[in-house]
């Protein structure tokens, strides 16, 4: 695989290494990547969770109709009726 950098994370890549921090900027760009990987599945993990706990209040009964839904949503966002 060949990997295009901008200029500004290409020199912070090869300060890193050049520092001690990484043997390499393979193994720069590898850590990377496995940060990246973690944060989206620690999303996808929270992004279950909460669609859990959502089919978990339907089975609960705690509903409210769709209508009030909607106007509490206008009022959290601060938008006027019909927006």
């Amino acid at each position: 695989m060949i990997t295009h950098l901008p200029e500004d994370l290409m020199r912070y890549v090869e300060d890193a290494v050049r520092s001690g921090r990484f043997a390499s900027s393979d193994e720069a760009i590898t850590e990377a990547v496995r940060l990246l990987q973690r944060r989206e599945e620690a999303k996808a993990t929270r992004l279950l969770e909460s669609v859990r706990r959502a089919l978990d209040d339907v089975e609960a009964g705690r509903t409210q109709p769709l209508a009030e839904a909607f106007d509490d949503l206008r009022r959290e966002l601060n938008l006027r009726d019909g927006s």
